[in-house]
């Protein structure tokens, strides 16, 4: 049975207001809220071995960053409205990685906010949220 929500943060103003309004419609289905930042890795495929140890050093470091800095406080503000919530830091795409643990966990749908990043930079990389409302198994709400 689908019973959690998963909304997807960054340190945005709409990925802010994505996990409060998730949290509105979690409390009023009484479900728990699964709060995922997610670290992206680099767009291009081709790393050298150089770049990826450098990654893997700097793995923790950003993870605790990332905690510290964007999750722990929005679960802490969360939390204090009565929302059942639960997060954690991922490293990968956003929208792969999203659709991947909204599928392992059973998710019945996605909330996540639109940055309104330039045109430019959307022909060539494409948006986290037009790749989730393409791929999701489950409803996508996009939250300006």
């Amino acid at each position: 049975m689908k019973n959690s929500i998963l909304v997807g943060i960054d340190d945005s103003e709409p990925s802010i207001r994505a996990a409060e309004f998730a949290a509105a419609v979690a409390r009023s289905q009484e479900v728990q809220l699964l709060v995922v930042y997610v670290i992206q890795w680099s767009p291009f495929a081709f790393n050298t071995p150089e770049e990826n140890e450098w990654r893997h050093k700097r793995h923790d470091e950003e993870v605790e960053a990332a905690h510290s800095k964007v999750l722990t406080p929005i679960l802490t503000r969360l939390s204090e409205t009565g929302t059942d919530v639960e997060g954690f830091v991922r490293h990968g795409r956003p929208a792969e990685l999203l659709t991947y643990i909204a599928k392992e966990r059973n998710i019945s749908q996605i909330v996540i906010g639109r940055t309104g990043a330039s045109n430019l930079k959307n022909i060539m990389f494409g948006s986290v949220a037009s790749k989730m409302v393409q791929t999701a198994q489950v409803p996508v709400t996009v939250v300006p």
